[in-house]
């Protein structure tokens, strides 16, 4: 426990104390103050104030062990998963005049979500997903990572109506939204994809690019991060973003996305 939560105890609780025998963590030092709490919680002479006090102070230890609980399982879980599999892949020619073949490799939901949900069950973990989207306007998707102990963590990936391959209006809408639920899930948890070694050994041999809705993607969280698209071209050391690989590109999504937040948490508390 630091100094600045020794002191506020002190304060609110100064006939309190604490146990100087023992494994000294943070969480047994909660423990026990906790138990101090419930003990004055139960006291008549205790005043309306002072049990305000002591029951902020409560919420406090409670949100701190709860994010600790989830850092915790977070760190285990991510020991265990292995490298989610490329399994699906995306070829066709475009009809626009002098437009390249679209060739790529992706890892579906479903891929993910058979390699994840083992791992996150198993500490405790789980996500959902937030989904706004106005007609005609950028679809944006959360992701919310929780664990059992109450504390969650959200990321949020912005991008715009994926029209490539002929889709209708509804498919363009679909196919941003499972995407992007798709790429909020990995850049929460870390995860990095490979190449299905079946996909390769079927003859396809293509230069994994990054793909047009991965483009748009690191386009869209680059101005929340407020870095231009160029300094991502030189960190990828590429001179054009169509020279992007499909690896490359994640990885600049996931670093930007956690800037953006990093932005985003500085703007909330100088507020």
């Amino acid at each position: 426990m630091n100094a600045e939560t020794d002191g506020k105890i002190s304060e609110v609780l100064p006939a309190v104390r604490l146990p100087t025998e023992g494994p000294s963590s943070p969480i047994s030092e909660s423990r026990a103050v906790l138990a101090t709490i419930e003990r004055l919680a139960l006291d008549p002479t205790v005043s309306v104030e002072k049990m305000d006090q002591i029951l902020q102070m409560q919420e406090r230890i409670l949100d701190r062990r709860a994010r600790m609980a989830f850092a915790e399982a977070i760190a285990d879980a991510k020991a265990e998963m292995p490298a989610i599999i490329k399994n699906k892949h995306v070829g066709f020619e475009s009809k626009k005049e002098g437009a390249a073949k679209t060739d790529y490799y992706h890892e579906d939901f479903a891929e993910i979500a058979r390699t994840v949900d083992p791992i996150l069950g198993k500490y405790g973990l789980s996500y959902r997903f937030r989904t706004v989207g106005k007609p005609g306007e950028p679809v944006t998707v959360t992701c919310i990572v929780a664990h059992r102990k109450g504390h969650q963590e959200e990321t949020t990936l912005t991008a715009p109506h994926d029209a490539s391959g002929n889709k209708n209006p509804i498919q363009a809408i679909g196919s941003s939204v499972t995407y992007l639920q798709r790429y909020t899930l990995k850049a929460a948890l870390g995860l990095a994809a490979s190449r299905d070694d079946d996909a390769q050994s079927a003859g396809a041999n293509a230069t994994d690019m990054a793909s047009p809705e991965q483009i748009e993607a690191l386009k869209a969280i680059a101005v929340k991060a407020n870095r231009e698209l160029s300094a991502v071209l030189e960190w990828a050391k590429v001179d054009d973003i169509s020279k992007l690989t499909a690896a490359k590109c994640e990885e600049a999504i996931a670093q930007l996305t956690r800037r953006a937040e990093r932005i985003e948490k500085t703007k909330g508390q100088t507020k």
